[in-house]
This record gives structure tokens, C-alpha cells and sequence, in this order.
């Protein structure tokens, strides 16, 4: 059936345009953009958006979980990853990448399998879109998040292979310490197969990490998180991520990890087309106030803050919608920007922009209705309606 949106401000999102109405084919594709009173006739439903702002859905390319469940961690994938995907409409999210970790090398080959069979089958609601490794090729000795250090191991070329031959191009993005023996050969290895590398979790100086992001390294995990200290006289990791003049660069906006002012400067030094906002979600995310098992450990979930028991943050419970607000309301970020970092951009970082992160002819129709205040009213994934609150 096809929907028609009409009456609306239409975010493409570089541009801003009013009146405009969107047609949406059977298929689940779009195939008009433009004035209302121009738009093709069909059959079907007609939503009048009421001059509301219509907007790509958001893509959330770290995502750890929610609503209970912790992506390879419950009995049944397949289960988890529909339960997730049906929920996270409400925040805006049509698309998302799961983000995963294991104790061991045989658990990590056997979840990327199973996760690899259930991509292949698809989701009920958002669109899961791939994997991201979290690790195992993170610094065991720096580690003061959320992973346990026992899960971590220096890079291998051969199970980078055997990673890769397990997740049959699901793996779209792997996080890994450039500072380890071996990391840039099998930087290199993940980079010819098409996947994202990303610099994080590391204590690597100010050349080794520059070293990184011109080389095989081209994205940035959470920056700030996990990734040292900046001083005058070493300027360190996020020193070589502000002064990077290609690297893109992933911002948990919920004002937990990253103060506005911080967020201001990432903005000023890197520019808003290559920064992707993330939730960075976990468990804990979309339940109640209380204690879960994740990566090894138990975290705790109070008053919107999910840490370690020893006060270490441990990953987010903050709507994904809200960041895009807080990113403009609380750094400055024009909205059709701020839009940008949570559509075209992560779109553009994973090489799926010619079908997802835009409102174009041709393009999948994953929208999204949303007010001033980023409150999602409808969203829509590949033409099916996920949520209508209109």
C-alpha cells in the first residue's frame, strides 16, 4: 500500500523545504519529494503531517542493547534482536548496527554466526544493518569501562579472517587499539574486506594515534571516552582526533559522557559532517532503575545513568531522540545539523547512503516525524509504519 505524507517540512536533511509532501511506494521506497499540490495521486493512506518537521530515521551505528536484553548475551538472537528492533522505533531509529563482544574467541565465532543467520533473516521492526566488534582488540592494561579485561586480546590475523568468513559481510565495523602488536596489519585486513575500522579504547600518543587516522584507521569510537587525556605538551589521542582532517567521529550527546562545552569544540574542530551521533545503548536502556549483567559485569541503573558499581560510566540509557535535542539545544547545533549526525553521516561512515540517511527519490522510505522538540510522533521503516503517534 502506498502512504503519502503531505503538508509537510520536509529535512532531506541538508535542506529545509515546507509544503512539501513525500509519496511512498508499495515497495517501501520514495518516489515523490516535492510541493504537496504537485504530488502524484495514489491509492492508499494519506497522513496529513500538519506542517510537522519530516525527517530521515535515525541510524544508530553503537547499540549494545535495551529494553533487557544485551545483544549476544540471551538464549535466543534472532528473539533479542526483533525485541530491540520493535522497540526502538519510539526513539526515532530505523536502522542500527548491533554492537557485540565475547569471552573468548570460539564465543565471539559462534554469536557472529548466529548473528550472521539472523541478519539474513531480518528484523520485525528497525532495520538491523550489521555488526560492530567492540574488541577483543582493546589495551587489557588501560581498560577502565565497561569490558572486562579478560575478554581482551591482541590482534590476530587469523581470526580476523575467521571473523570475517563467520559474519559473511554482516561486520561492518570493528573497534580496535592501534597501539597493539599487530593492529595495523589487521586494520588493514578488516579495511580491504569493506569493514570500518575505528580507533578506540586506547592510551596511544599523539603520533601513533595521528599515525592511525591517516592510515587504516578512519573512524573514531565515542570520542572523548576511553581514548586519555588531553595535555599542552602531549596533546594525546583526542588531541590527534581534533587536528584529523578526514577521520569521522562518533559523540555520545547525552551530556553524561561528554559535557556541551566538549561537544562544542568537537563541532568546531571537526565540522558536522563527520560527526555521527550514537547512543552507545545498553541493557539497562528503555527499563526500570536497577542491576544487569553485561560484558562480564554487573551495572546498575539509576536516574538515568548506567556505571559500574564502582561509578565507572558503563555505556547509556538516554533516548536516542533526545541527544539530537540536546546536541541543539545545548551546543548550538542548527536541527537540520543536528539531523544530519544521526542520519546522513552514519549513513555515509557504513557506505549505505545511497539507500538509507536521506529523503530522496529512490531512496528507502525509513522516516520520521518529529517536532521542534525531537519528539518522535511517526516512524516509518522501508514504507511500514513502526510507530504512529500522529
Amino acid at each position: 500500500m502506498s502512504i503519502t505524507l503531505f503538508n509537510a517540512t520536509v529535512l532531506t536533511p541538508s535542506e529545509s523545504k515546507k509544503g512539501h509532501a513525500i509519496v511512498v511506494s508499495g515497495e517501501g521506497r520514495i518516489e515523490y519529494v516535492g510541493p504537496t499540490e504537485s504530488a502524484p495521486w495514489h491509492e492508499g493512506r494519506h497522513i496529513d503531517v500538519a506542517g510537522r518537521m519530516v525527517a530521515p530515521g535515525f541510524i544508530d551505528i553503537h547499540r549494545h542493547g535495551g529494553v533487557g536484553v544485551a545483544f549476544g548475551a540471551g538464549a535466543s538472537i534472532s528473539e533479542d534482536l526483533d525485541r530491540v528492533s520493535e522497540w526502538i522505533p519510539i526513539e526515532g531509529i530505523t536502522g542500527f548496527l548491533c554492537s557485540i563482544a565475547a569471552p573468548d574467541r570460539d564465543s565471539l565465532l559462534k554469536i557472529v554466526r548466529e548473528y550472521a543467520a539472523a541478519l539474513d533473516a531480518g528484523t520485525s521492526g528497525a532495520d538491523a544493518i550489521g555488526l560492530h566488534l567492540e574488541g577483543p582488540y582493546l589495551d587489557r592494561d588501560r581498560e577502565r569501562g565497561v569490558f572486562n579485561p579478560d575478554w581482551l586480546r591482541d590482534p590476530s590475523l587469523e581470526e580476523a579472517a575467521a571473523l570475517l568468513d563467520a559474519g559473511r559481510g554482516w561486520i561492518r565495523q570493528v573497534t580496535m587499539d592501534p597501539s597493539l602488536p599487530g593492529a595495523h596489519e589487521v586494520a588493514s585486513s578488516f579495511r580491504k574486506s569493506g569493514v570500518v575500522v575505528a580507533m578506540g579504547h586506547t592510551d596511544a600518543g599523539y603520533e601513533a594515534a595521528s599515525t592511525a587516522l591517516r592510515g587504516d584507521f578512519t573512524h573514531v569510537t565515542h570520542t572523548y571516552n576511553c581514548l586519555g587525556e588531553v595535555h599542552q605538551r602531549d596533546p594525546g589521542c583526542i588531541g590527534a582526533v581534533l587536528a584529523s582532517d578526514d577521520a569521522t567521529t562518533e559523540l555520545i550527546a547525552d551530556t553524561v559522557h561528554v559535557h556541551p562545552g566538549a561537544m562544542r569544540i568537537l563541532v568546531r574542530c571537526v565540522g558536522v559532517d563527520r560527526i555521527v551521533l550514537i547512543s552507545d545503548a545498553v541493557i539497562g536502556s528503555g527499563v526500570e532503575d536497577g542491576e544487569y549483567e553485561m560484558l562480564g559485569h554487573t551495572i546498575v541503573v539509576k536516574d538515568g545513568e548506567t556505571r559500574l558499581r564502582d561509578g565507572t560510566i558503563a555505556g547509556s540509557t538516554a533516548p536516542f531522540n533526545r541527544c539530537v535535542d540536546d546536541i541543539n539545544k545545548l551546543v548550538g547545533v542548527p536541527l537540520p545539523e543536528a539531523v544530519q549526525m544521526a542520519t546522513l553521516n552514519p549513513a555515509r561512515v557504513m557506505g549505505l547512503d545511497d539507500r538509507i540517511g536521506s529523503v530522496s527519490v529512490g531512496r528507502d522510505a525509513d522516516l520520521i516525524v518529529i517536532n521542534d522538540d525531537v519528539d518522535v510522533l511517526l516512524t516509518m521503516v522501508k514504507g511500514r509504519i513502526a510507530l504512529d503517534d500522529l
